[in-house]
């Protein structure tokens, strides 16, 4: 009698054989594309530390806005650089400002295109951090209600999904009471529940002029250390009324995901963070790795781990390859 030989590699022997046993597919739906938002018209200034991603004018982003739908993708998330910064962020909910106008001129012209709002003050204070100040602390509840007129102006111009990334406590509870009181009752909140105070923002800050002036964000983003205080977070948010979840970043925190995946039947989100972009497009530049290789199995990863969305730079790259 012949001892058997198991053969795994049956199931490997030709592109159709393994597309057909595949565990996990990449879709161009799972996508969500960053945009930077300036005041100006006709601006469209490349980002150094962010190859392929502009600083655009209210009109070149609709522009945008238009090549991302035709791409299929779903969604874009609107970042912004305010015209005015002070204190407590009062341009974060002035209808004037960029991101406002340009959810509601992307609304009017893409209606069927998804719209994320950012809900943070961070790169709307003169002093870089994501709230209002008492001495050198972030108080934590007066933000909140600063973050109510930001999530209502958002939904007012038209955004179908307010995502807070500020990391108060009891920031979702109070932008669901907000939306509600306000008749927006249908606008979805996409929560970043689990924000680490990472290294991997780095080029954002630059793109969206977002650095603290001083100190850091790890009285209010989580430490990097820690896994077990993710999934607390992740269950506050949800009796809080958060209808999807985030993780971010996203690369080095899969185990997160995968965590968080196991744990909950929402939707989960994670941030393909600027950090993560700016090394494989550096990598890439210097013919170290093979780009569209690296993100796809980078993007494919995050969607093995558990992630439903996938907001990221690649977007559009990866949905022409795909």
């Amino acid at each position: 009698m012949f001892n058997k030989i198991i053969r795994p590699r049956r199931l490997r022997i030709s592109e159709n054989m393994r597309a057909l046993v595949r565990e996990t597919t990449l879709d161009v739906k799972d996508f969500v594309y960053p945009i930077f938002v300036v005041a100006g018209e006709n601006v469209r200034e490349e980002i150094p530390s962010m190859p392929n991603c502009y600083h655009l004018s209210v009109d070149n982003a609709v522009e945008l806005a238009k090549k991302i739908s035709a791409l299929g993708i779903p969604a874009v998330e609107i970042f912004g650089l305010p015209e005015y910064k002070d204190e407590i962020g009062s341009s974060a909910w002035d209808m004037t400002s960029p991101v406002q106008r340009a959810i509601s001129a992307i609304k009017k012209s893409v209606p069927e295109l998804l719209i994320v709002g950012d809900v943070c003050l961070c790169q709307y204070t003169s002093h870089g951090h994501c709230g209002r100040l008492c001495g050198s602390y972030v108080d934590n509840d007066e933000t909140l209600k600063l973050l109510q007129k930001v999530a209502v102006s958002q939904a007012q111009a038209g955004a179908d999904i307010v995502a807070p990334s500020d990391m108060m406590d009891g920031r979702v509870a109070a932008i669901r009471a907000a939306l509600d009181e306000n008749n927006f009752a249908n606008v979805t909140i996409m929560s970043y529940a689990v924000k680490y105070a990472s290294g991997f923002y780095g080029p954002f800050r630059d793109a969206a002029d977002s650095a603290p002036q001083f100190g850091d964000r790890k009285q209010y983003q989580m430490d990097c250390a820690n896994s077990r205080e993710a999934l607390r977070e992740v269950e506050l948010d949800i009796a809080e009324g958060a209808d999807i979840i985030m993780v971010k970043p996203a690369l080095a925190y899969l185990d997160i995901v995968s965590k968080v995946r196991e744990k909950i039947n929402l939707p989960v989100a994670v941030y393909n963070v600027s950090g993560e972009y700016a090394m494989v497009k550096a990598a890439a530049a210097n013919g170290w790795i093979d780009e569209r290789r690296i993100v796809l199995e980078s993007l494919t990863a995050m969607k093995r781990a558990g992630a439903d969305i996938i907001i990221s730079y690649h977007a559009m790259d990866a949905a022409n390859w795909l």
